[in-house]
């Protein structure tokens, strides 16, 4: 159960199930159940009509109803709380054992009050709390993340909660030294770039990367790879600080949209430094992606960043929230071009050594027969 599927990925969670999904069905029978328009090899369903005007997590918990109606499988596995609600009400139906895969808590996330209102902030919180307390399994995304929901939900005993790390699939982010996405959008591949792909939310830290621009080497320029504001007040913020850049320091790309995975591929591929600047990540995914088309790292060392961005060899850690020391640290890497390369060979190289959804499908499935079984 989840509420992204292709073709409707947006953020990491989804990229999480779709690859998932990809290597649980070489292992065991899935069946996908999803949010949204029909589509091939999941059902897929839209919140009830009757709550339109209402709030966007009222309607997401109509959806769950829907997700959780049917019986087929012996074991339910939901992700992020638009799906955990989902899992727990098919638990109690059907009596098949439940899975969560917790890709951030809400909790940690008070800024979604601004996406979805005090009262949507408290459901959604309501949906995550119900249905990872009385899961039978909770997987973390990191180690990091399993100290967060020990933490965050006291009630879930620990040996209910297992780390098992997202993963990257090597053969699709790998170096493409094409140009045609670079061409397309503007960048010019004569100068260095420093690169961030990511939703503008406060999340991500966005506004913390445009805070420090002005202090990142002149000559390099900001390609920014940022759609899907979480709130207007948000897109407008981006928006004026972005055309005072422009005016001011100029090397400003920014691609407001959510690009094709190949034209992802390309702009890291093509990248000087890949930036990081989220203040909650369990995670990060994205950095695994950069890593894996050899581009080093400049990331918070927030959540389970530090697991997979190895500090002085992959990349560079820096304070959260910290403009400056994430300016000091992306012109340290643009003033050694050759050691930020080095750092993106070794990137590629743990990537592709530690993190694979290979390893990733079968540690879940060995946890669902445990379950099932037991």
């Amino acid at each position: 159960m989840t509420r992204e599927y292709p073709p409707e990925v947006y953020g990491g969670a989804g990229v999480h199930v779709e690859y998932l999904v990809r290597e649980l069905e070489r292992l065991v029978d899935v069946e996908v159940r999803c949010f949204g328009a029909p589509r091939e090899g999941a059902r897929a369903f839209r919140p009830w009509p009757e709550l339109e005007p209402a709030s966007p997590a009222l309607q997401t918990m109509s959806v769950d109803l829907a997700l959780a109606a049917d019986d087929g499988g012996d074991l339910v596995h939901s992700h992020t709380w638009y799906a955990n609600l989902g899992g727990h009400l098919a638990k109690l139906l059907h009596g098949v054992p439940h899975v969560a895969t917790t890709h951030s808590l809400e909790p940690e996330r008070p800024w979604k009050a601004e996406q979805l209102g005090e009262g949507g902030y408290a459901l959604s919180c309501f949906c995550e709390r119900t249905g990872l307390e009385a899961a039978d399994g909770v997987i973390a995304v990191s180690t990091a993340m399993r100290d967060d929901v020990l933490r965050v939900y006291p009630a879930i005993e620990p040996d209910r909660v297992h780390v098992i790390h997202n993963g990257i699939d090597p053969e699709e982010y790998r170096p493409d030294r094409g140009t045609d996405a670079l061409e397309r959008y503007g960048v010019d591949r004569g100068v260095p770039s420093v690169l961030f792909v990511g939703r503008i939310t406060h999340q991500k830290g966005v506004t913390h990367l445009l805070d420090a621009a002005d202090a990142i080497d002149s000559r390099a320029q900001l390609v920014l790879a940022a759609g899907a504001p979480d709130t207007e007040e948000l897109a407008r913020e981006t928006e004026t600080t972005v055309e005072r850049l422009r005016a001011e320091r100029g090397g400003i790309v920014w691609i407001e949209k959510m690009l094709e995975r190949r034209e992802v591929v390309q702009l890291l591929t093509h990248a000087t430094v890949f930036v990081c600047p989220s203040v909650y990540e369990p995670l990060g995914i994205v950095n695994l992606e950069a890593m894996a088309c050899e581009t080093a790292v400049v990331a918070s060392a927030v959540g389970g960043i530090p697991e997979v961005v190895e500090d002085g060899v992959t990349g560079l850690l820096v304070p959260p929230a910290d403009p400056e020391a994430l300016a000091a640290a992306v012109n340290e890497l643009l003033a050694d071009p050759e050691r930020a390369h080095r750092m993106g060979e070794a990137g590629r190289r743990r990537a592709v050594e530690r993190f694979s959804w290979r390893a990733v499908a079968e540690r879940t499935v060995a946890l669902y027969e445990r379950l099932v079984g037991g």
